[in-house]
């Protein structure tokens, strides 16, 4: 499976879409680190809202790194082809 490649989400507590992501994630039993962005304060925020800037532009959530890619949104078949599932 996906296992060598390392996942990160940046992610709102709140969304739909994220919460869409995670299940999954879980369900393909991939290991991934998120974040959700909403839940930050002062610095710590600030500095995770850089790092999604440049990798989304936009800042749109949840913003998906598989490896070097990104992915903005929960594409279920650009996630399971990133991810060789």
């Amino acid at each position: 499976m996906a296992e060598h490649k390392k996942v990160k989400i940046y992610t709102l507590s709140t969304c739909g879409y994220c919460k869409a992501t995670k299940r999954l994630l879980d369900s393909l039993n991939v290991k991934y680190d998120f974040t959700d962005v909403d839940l930050l304060e002062g610095e710590e925020r600030a500095n995770v809202m850089d790092e999604v800037r440049r990798l989304n532009p936009r800042c749109s959530f949840p913003t998906i790194l598989i490896g070097g890619r990104v992915i903005v949104g929960f594409r279920e078949e650009e996630l399971r082809d990133a991810l060789g599932a």
